[in-house]
């Protein structure tokens, strides 16, 4: 694996701990660095890491507050 792919690998904490419980990744970025692109998009639709992800999970803890605020009146 490219010396510059492990540092990537190794500064984010959530590729590093993903790729401990899940091997068979490393097999894929050893053969083709281009394979690092599949695998942080693969993970931010796992871990709900977008920016989409992040304005819905805004949006849901706005209508739980709101509902909440109704409830109380």
């Amino acid at each position: 694996m490219e010396l510059d792919l492990q540092y990537k690998i190794r500064n984010a904490k959530n590729y590093y701990n993903y790729l401990k419980e899940n091997s068979w990744w490393i097999k894929d970025l050893n053969r083709d660095k281009n394979n690092f692109k599949k695998f942080s998009e693969y993970l931010k639709d796992k871990y709900e890491l977008k920016v989409s992800d992040k304005i819905n999970s805004a949006i849901d803890n706005i209508n739980i507050i709101s509902t909440l605020l109704n409830a109380i009146k």
